[in-house]
């Protein structure tokens, strides 16, 4: 197979906090890939900006180093990173005070595309956005990239969307989550949209119900002190599952373009109902004797933060009435996997005499480790002796499917910059798309905080709190087994 490389026009790519984990990690690792694939014409730019006082050819050698250390095989290409890091600057600049703007603003070429990749803590978005108008650095022509978290509850979402408005048409602003930017996501949209096969079978007449998960094999690590004032349910529900489950039950928007997309996303975060106490199941992973504990990672040996949380949600409109949507996500569990299974009801009646067991199509989108899609069928095992059935996966996974061009899928990183560069939001979180998850979110956190509810303990390497089996227990369905 051979993959179109579409580049995109010339650009200036502004990346404060261009010093940090993230750039060095993920921001400008990805970005060398695209350079290797062709789409960053050469005179494109990418400018650092940040607080260490270094210079242009210091910020090269750390890149280079960054680079090696996270580009994976694309690290070998030695002559490709000189000319690669020939396109790099770096400022330093004084998020709060008046350095290092006047120099930003002479080195930005007003003729190309001009983007702001903010990979800093909210507090600074506001000052950052100040500036870069006082000085006259971005127009109503410019981009501008924030990270999560996008606020930690619906009021402190509105006061960021309102600072980012004084300066920023909603439709310059890109709240960038990397799930979005992963393959298997956007084909969620291809699969349903694209092909007669699912679409007619996708609601509540065929569907009996939907699991994502999203499991995770480390703890909260050196992120303690933060994860602890979040928990999973603002770090990972709000946003990642959230618009998972928004794709995979939104309706068809009229247009494939950013704003009907978000459209039809939004009316799914809307028709959400409240859940109940009693499905919502919390958990915090206990100590081993080689591993410490949630609480002791998180340095508070009182806290009620969950590292793990399960969910049932109903979506109240016609396509989905009845179908019950399970979320988990949580830390210190036995796999890493990220998947969502749409499970198909049974048949009303089976013709085989003497099979009693259950056959059900199921339809697997793999997010991680192997992004791909797999649909269980059931066909009659081979071989003489009756009509004996099983049931078998046809298996799609995207390294296979795309022969040798498969290993040259973008990183979510990679593909949502480049989007940012091409104008293309479609993949973007609007504003009012984050204030209607935290307005769903909110009451859930707080309903627990006033109920006293305290996280159960989970052994690690499991799936999670015991109690969490009972959310589908006791409607006579099970967790799909969380594996790689």
């Amino acid at each position: 197979m051979v993959s179109r490389v579409i580049p995109v026009e010339e650009f200036d790519l502004v990346i404060f906090g261009g010093t940090g984990d993230l750039a060095r990690r993920k921001i400008l690792p990805g970005l060398f890939r695209r350079f290797l694939s062709g789409q960053m014409p050469d005179g494109a730019r990418i400018i650092g900006a940040a607080r260490s006082d270094i210079d242009s050819d210091g910020y090269r050698q750390m890149i280079r180093e960054a680079i090696a250390e996270f580009g994976g095989d694309e690290a070998s290409q030695t002559d490709c990173i000189e000319r690669f890091l020939a396109q790099l600057y770096y400022i330093p600049v004084d998020a709060k005070g008046d350095g290092g703007w006047n120099e930003l603003h002479d080195l930005i070429r007003f003729e190309v595309i001009n983007a702001f990749y903010f990979s800093v803590a909210p507090s600074l978005f506001g000052d950052l956005a100040e500036r870069l108008h006082t000085f006259n650095i971005a127009d109503d022509s410019s981009r501008v990239v924030v990270e999560k978290p996008f606020g930690r509850d619906l009021a402190t979402a509105k006061a960021l969307n309102a600072t980012l408005a004084q300066h920023f048409d909603e439709g310059q602003i890109y709240r960038i989550d990397h799930y979005l930017g992963k393959e298997t996501v956007q084909n969620l949209m291809a699969v349903r949209f694209g092909n007669v096969l699912f679409e007619p079978l996708w609601n509540n007449h065929y569907v009996d119900h939907i699991q994502i998960t999203v499991a995770e094999t480390v703890g909260v690590g050196g992120r303690g002190a933060y994860y602890d004032q979040s928990g999973a349910m603002r770090d990972m529900v709000q946003n990642h599952l959230m618009q998972l489950l928004c794709l995979i039950a939104m309706e068809a928007p009229s247009v494939f373009d950013a704003d009907a997309v978000r459209d039809e996303k939004l009316k799914v975060i809307r028709a959400l109902q409240a859940i109940e106490p009693h499905h919502i199941v919390r958990g915090q992973y206990g100590a081993t004797d080689s591993a410490s504990s949630y609480r002791d990672d998180a340095e508070n040996p009182k806290s009620h933060t969950e590292s793990f949380i399960a969910l049932r949600c109903e979506i109240a409109n016609w396509r989905w009435a009845g179908v019950p949507f399970y979320l988990r996500t949580g830390k210190k569990l036995k796999a890493r996997t990220s998947e969502i299974a749409v499970v198909f009801k049974d048949l009303g009646h089976s013709i085989f005499p003497g099979d009693e067991k259950r056959h059900r199509n199921i339809l697997t989108i793999q997010l991680q480790p192997n992004e791909g899609m797999q649909l269980q069928v059931t066909i009659k095992e081979p071989g003489p002796g009756g009509m004996r059935l099983i049931d078998v996966p046809l298996d799609m996974t995207f390294a296979d499917a795309l022969g040798p061009d498969g290993d040259d899928v973008p990183d979510a990183y990679e593909r949502l910059i480049m989007d940012v560069i091409r104008g293309n939001q479609t993949l973007f979180m609007r504003g009012d798309e984050v204030e209607a998850a935290w307005a769903w979110t909110d009451p859930l956190i707080e309903g627990w905080k006033a109920r006293g509810d305290v996280p159960k303990v989970y052994d690690q390497g499991s799936a999670g709190p015991e109690n969490a089996m009972t959310l589908l227990g006791r409607e006579g369905r099970r967790w799909r087994e969380i594996k790689e």
